[in-house]
């Protein structure tokens, strides 16, 4: 069950990247506050390099970049940079560059569902630290005259319940690869070029989970088949194809550095 004015103030459990200051929506606490426009609205994506994915997403984020799994739950995240506080995507304007898939994760910001475990469900809530929420004369009210969910939260709304669904989905995804034992430990590594052309010593880029291609083809036919019938096997073949992409990270994080190298302001000469 999913509220935004919820009847219970309930201890609010979880802790979720990008949001630091959660508090339950309702028209009392928010009355006469909502959203305005801001330029670089994704700054807040800037300094962190992995998003999380729901599985619906795979096809659509496969060329940003790896699509890897992490964790004891095996949680799906694409990488968006090599070093843990930089979105190589995001530019220093606070927009993602163009042609690159934003995750719904960082577009559903600043709602999301948190748990009252007093009141036993799950409520609407929004962050009071993001950058464009509004406390007074927003663009994007939050609530009507009559204390009602305007048009713009209950979008708001809707896309947060259709986020819950793919997330639930997404849980579903990971516990059938669980289930059918595909997940493997994997390793990428780069490798750079001596200034005399030679190799240089590798360097270990992550650690992480991935889908087995062996043991994926030593699959029963009858469990291949049934991945197939279920769309599984696409996202499978996404996510592999996916951590091909880790050399096009690398050549855009070092060519990201350069262009901030060139940026800089350089010293005058004495």
């Amino acid at each position: 069950m999913t509220e935004t004015t919820p009847s219970a103030t309930g201890q609010l459990t979880g802790n979720v990247l990008y949001y630091n200051q959660p508090e339950p929506l309702n028209p009392t606490t928010h009355k006469g506050m909502g959203v305005k426009r801001i330029d670089g609205p994704f700054s807040f994506a800037a300094k962190h390099n992995l998003v999380p994915l729901t599985v619906s997403e795979f096809q659509l984020a496969v060329l940003n970049g790896p699509i890897i799994f992490v964790g004891e739950e095996k949680t799906p995240l694409q990488v968006m940079g090599l070093n843990h506080d930089e979105n190589i995507f995001v530019l220093p304007t606070g927009v993602f560059d163009a042609g690159v898939y934003v995750p719904a994760y960082v577009r559903r910001y600043p709602f999301v569902f948190a748990n009252d475990a007093q009141a036993g469900q799950s409520i609407l809530c929004v962050d009071r630290s993001a950058a464009f929420f509004a406390e007074t004369d927003p663009e994007l009210p939050f609530f009507d005259e009559k204390g009602e969910p305007t048009e713009y939260t209950q979008n708001c709304l809707t896309f947060c319940n259709n986020y819950e669904m793919e997330r639930q989905k997404t849980q579903n995804f990971v516990q059938l690869l669980k289930a059918l034992d595909l997940f493997e430990s994997k390793e990428s590594y780069y490798t750079p070029v001596n200034e005399d052309g030679t190799p240089g010593e590798a360097q270990k880029l992550a650690d992480y989970f991935g889908v087995s291609e062996e043991r994926l083809r030593a699959l029963p036919a009858e469990k291949f088949m049934d991945l197939r019938q279920s769309g599984a096997l696409n996202q499978i073949f996404a996510h592999l194809i996916s951590l091909a992409q880790w050399d096009r990270l690398v050549a855009l994080s070092m060519n990201r550095q350069l262009q901030l190298q060139n940026q800089a302001p350089q010293a005058a000469n004495s």
